[in-house]
């Protein structure tokens, strides 16, 4: 890929979606199109029950933890329909058309924690204020700061946080003769990303046939900055990505497992990435708590007991999502009463229990318990203890504005551009360079 392309694919996203916006406008009430986007219809569809529309990315655990059936035995006049986009960086930019239009959202939108200070400062006017309809005191402080305007208006509800471990195959480490032992590993790597390269060195000499010791690169940027004291911006608002120690630490990091033969080089959420899951084509994976589910739903049967878990290098964030409700909802009040009961502690404790997604909300904490099958899927690890750990000591971060896309261009154009394509790690940080330069307007 070349260095300055997302100027054109900006333009090419945007027409499209309002392309797709406006065939969704003239057909009334459009399908999910493939990609996660989906107009709401806006009202009963014929049916006598109001429908209402849920647009979300990734994995979120509503579905699978059979939230939305409960909720419609609970309330028989409503109907739940969920749009899933796979990838944030297309769910994102999808969505603020539709917002900016007016038109075409979905009743409940999903916003992830890299796009909440951009939904913040720039899209309040388009949510409705859900501060307003609920007690914030369920919610950690910070949760309910990053969703909040200067004048005091909460534009989400906090669903989960992204507390940090690592999953890994103990099987494929036992035939690669090291150790299987989580607490043993956690105490190898313990405090230093480096220390977890290392270990990734002494795998690739004894490697079962076909596999790596890590997904990507990418993975182990994100999961090491997670753990930093600062990302892209101070807190003013100054951009800082270019200066900040924390980012080349991890860019460093990153680069000694992309100039190895230790990863994949796969790109995170792309297919052959789930196909590296069912095959068993990396031997571990930067863990949040999240992806807890989606090992699950990608490995399927074949990963069953042979996944495993450990405490990462360093406490460390990677993820968390909000639910606001677009004033261009057609079912507010449906949509909202929706959106509380989806965030309350009680449906949090009950996602955590599916797959392990971390709640915002404390009260949810004491009481928290994977299901018998997700603990016996990965080898009856501690996963609670493990996150707990993790979230009480996550340092603070801000993110910025543009946080997303200035992450996508170091991990999407920059990392890959040495992993996939053999280029310099200063060749790949150019790139990212200007693709950061393009994004910003410099």
């Amino acid at each position: 890929m070349r260095a300055r392309t997302r100027t054109g694919h900006r333009k090419v996203v945007v027409l499209a979606a309002v392309a797709s916006l406006g065939a969704g406008l003239l057909a009334g009430c459009a399908e999910d199109s493939g990609d996660g986007s989906s107009n709401s219809d806006g009202g009963n569809g014929g049916s006598g029950k109001t429908t209402l529309s849920v647009g979300t990315f990734g994995v979120f655990g509503y579905k699978q933890a059979g939230l939305y059936d409960e909720y419609m035995k609970l309330n028989p006049d409503v109907t739940i329909k969920e749009n899933v986009t796979t990838r944030t960086d297309v769910y994102w930019p999808k969505t603020l058309t539709r917002l900016q239009a007016g038109a075409g959202t979905d009743d409940i939108q999903a916003i992830e924690i890299m796009n909440v200070t951009e939904a913040v400062e720039t899209q309040a006017d388009k949510f409705v204020d859900l501060g307003k309809e609920v007690d914030k005191s369920q919610w950690l402080d910070w949760k309910n700061a990053q969703a909040t305007t200067k004048d005091g208006k909460q534009i989400g509800l906090g669903t989960d946080v992204g507390p940090m471990a690592i999953c890994y195959r103990k099987d494929l480490f036992e035939k690669a003769g090291l150790e299987t032992d989580r607490t043993k590993l956690a105490e190898q790597w313990k405090g230093d990303w480096g220390k977890y390269v290392d270990l990734g060195k002494q795998y690739m000499e004894k490697a079962p046939s076909g596999t790596k010791f890590v997904d990507s690169a990418s993975s182990v940027y994100n999961a090491a900055l997670g753990g930093e004291p600062e990302r892209y911006y101070e807190t003013d608002g100054t951009v800082i990505w270019d200066k900040s120690d924390s980012v080349k630490k991890a860019w460093n990091v990153a680069m000694e497992v992309a100039t190895s033969d230790m990863s994949a080089k796969l790109k995170q959420f792309d297919k052959p990435w789930d196909q590296g899951y069912s095959n068993g084509t990396f031997a571990t994976v930067a863990c949040p708590a999240w992806m807890i589910g989606y090992i699950q739903e990608k490995s399927g049967d074949s990963g069953k007991g042979k996944w495993d878990v450990a405490a990462a290098p360093t406490a460390a964030n990677w993820g968390g999502a909000f639910l606001g409700v677009p004033t261009a909802s057609k079912n507010q009040k449906e949509a909202i009463k929706l959106a509380k009961w989806l965030t309350a502690p009680e449906q949090q404790a009950k996602v955590f229990a599916k797959q392990a997604s971390f709640p915002s909300t404390p009260s949810a904490y004491a009481d928290l318990k994977p299901a018998a099958a997700t603990a016996a899927y990965f080898s009856n690890a501690p996963i609670t203890e493990i996150f707990s750990a993790s979230a009480e000591t996550i340092p603070s971060q801000y993110f910025g504005i543009k946080d997303q896309p200035i992450n996508t261009a170091l991990t999407d154009i920059g990392i890959l551009q040495v992993e996939q394509k053999g280029k310099s790690p200063e060749e790949g940080w150019d790139a990212a360079t200007e693709e950061i330069k393009d994004v910003l307007g410099q």
